[in-house]
């Protein structure tokens, strides 16, 4: 073996070994997510039936609504799984049909999310008016927000896959972004617990 062929193999191997740090850095991310939701879930639990003399949860939440949010955004985390299934395959049309169908069931649950505030505050149900409304919006309104920067996150991939194709750039996004929409239904799923479902049924 000539020195030119050892000096390219090393070269190769160490090129081999400088992995992308976004995995890392993203997990880091959503650790630091984790503590402001558990912040937030902490703020609820404590701030959840202090209500003022205003409206309480039951006189607000109609669990069927809530139930159908919660249904469109776990039919999101699936479309997605969907999508990353096909990108294993290297299908990029199938991909990007399965990552619109994600975002479009993610902008269902968003318009839900906005008809559900905006009645809220028509009603006089506003986050001034007690504990119990300023914790409840604060904690589903930081979710909601995640879910439409996760959705326009989506939107700016769709675009890069179709300009780029299944690269292996356009592979780390969309596995990271994958992780990201899953944890988001995670998140929720804590919310309908502990906001919907408590504060209707107990």
């Amino acid at each position: 073996m000539t020195t030119a062929d050892m000096t390219g193999e090393t070269h190769h191997e160490e090129h081999a070994h400088h992995d992308s740090p976004t995995p890392l850095g993203f997990w880091i991310y959503l650790m630091s997510d984790c503590l402001i939701f558990g912040t937030l879930f902490a703020t609820y639990a404590v701030l959840g039936r202090s209500y003022a003399g205003g409206p309480a949860p039951a006189n607000l939440f109609e669990l069927d609504f809530a139930l159908i949010e919660t249904a469109l955004l776990l039919f999101s985390s699936v479309t997605f799984g969907m999508g990353m299934l096909r990108m294993d395959k290297g299908d990029k049309a199938g991909v990007m049909k399965w990552l619109v169908v994600a975002g479009l069931f993610a902008i269902g649950f968003l318009a839900m999310e906005l008809y559900e505030f905006h009645h809220f505050i028509e009603i006089g149900a506003t986050p001034d008016r007690s504990a119990f409304l300023s914790a409840y919006f604060t904690l589903v309104g930081t979710h909601g927000l995640h879910v439409t920067f996760g959705t326009i996150w989506l939107i700016v991939l769709l675009v890069q896959i179709s300009k780029y194709g299944l690269n292996e750039a356009m592979r780390r996004r969309t596995t990271t972004l994958s992780m990201f929409w899953h944890f988001l239904d995670l998140v929720w799923i804590g919310v309908f617990s502990l906001v919907y479902l408590t504060g209707v049924v107990l």
